[in-house]
């Protein structure tokens, strides 16, 4: 056996460790496509976004996904207390009757506690359906 055969053997297995890792790299591309993967959509034409602070929006919710995300559209619920009775009352109050008069919310992305879809049919969706007919 020469001494230019072990030398030989190991630049042999280095070249294939260094394709299999190419391989390898080629492959988990190939398998992602480069691609961005799909950017988040609502099925439902309002969300119920809970805030770190405790307040529940109602609104349409836009670029969730990246880090300017954007409430427009927006209800609250104001809860009354009537003080003779000590009966409460829920009310949905439709952001931008307050004296800055705003039109939408931008969010910040960490604030956001989670995100729901308000159902069609649900007693919010009704509420909202009603304001906009006034």
């Amino acid at each position: 056996m020469s001494e230019t055969q072990p030398k030989l053997t190991i630049v042999l297995i280095c070249v294939w460790i260094v394709v299999g890792l190419l391989l390898g790299v080629a492959a988990a591309s190939h398998i992602r496509g480069g691609k961005e993967p799909p950017r988040l959509a609502f099925t439902t034409p309002y969300q119920a976004v809970l805030l770190a602070n405790g307040s529940v929006y109602f609104g349409h919710l836009q670029d969730f996904d990246t880090a300017h995300p954007v409430l427009t559209d927006v209800y609250y619920i104001l809860t009354q207390t009537n003080t003779q009775t000590k009966q409460t009352n829920n009310v949905l109050v439709k952001r931008g009757k307050e004296l800055h008069e705003p039109d939408r919310m931008y969010l910040t992305p960490n604030q956001i506690v989670f995100v729901e879809p308000v159902g069609p049919s649900s007693k919010v969706a009704q509420l909202i359906a009603q304001a906009k007919q006034q």
